[in-house]
């Protein structure tokens, strides 16, 4: 199962969480219904699932934005942040990895539902329907913001360093 995961691999993911978790609590914009807050690390959850696929997407983008919630003072939040974010990645991964601009879109697209609708029903549940409803568009403005970053990144890195395609992991645990 984990035979394809390389050492340059393991430091890889390890790099990405990082990267995640320091995009997700350097820049925090307090949304105060649910004491919550938007941050960068969207952008650090679709550049790993663009470049590397929803694996390494999966597991950067949940335990980036999931550590960031435990070093921030939101714990209780982190295995629900690990399942949204790793989600939305897997998906935005699973479909838009080595694929064209335009299905790279959609998979952003994809990815940003996934986000949204998972922390509303998170929020529904723990706060009432008015709150939810009020993080709706900072999630929203958080996703779009990540993708509007992470696309071009990822187009510009994978110019300058072909190899980086070579890096990534399809479903399963498998090579490309």
């Amino acid at each position: 199962m984990f035979r394809h995961w390389t050492a340059v691999r393991i430091v890889v993911l390890a790099a990405l969480m990082a990267l995640t978790a320091v995009l997700t609590t350097l820049v925090r914009v307090p949304v105060a219904p649910t004491k919550g807050y938007i941050h960068l690390g969207d952008v650090g959850v679709y550049f790993a699932a663009f470049a590397f696929g929803p694996v390494i997407g999966f597991l950067a983008g949940g335990a980036g934005t999931a550590m960031a919630d435990v070093v921030g003072g939101f714990a209780h939040w982190a295995p629900l942040t690990f399942v949204i974010h790793g989600t939305q990645a897997w998906l935005a991964g699973e479909l838009g990895h080595q694929a064209g601009a335009r299905r790279q879109v959609l998979a952003w697209a994809a990815g940003s539902a996934v986000m949204v609708g998972g922390y509303f029903l998170a929020e529904v549940v723990l706060y009432g329907l008015g709150a939810a409803l009020v993080e709706v568009l900072p999630n929203a403005v958080q996703a779009t913001v990540g993708g509007l970053v992470a696309l071009p990144l990822t187009a510009a890195i994978r110019r300058a360093w072909p190899p980086i395609d070579g890096l990534g992991l399809s479903r399963g645990w498998e090579e490309r």
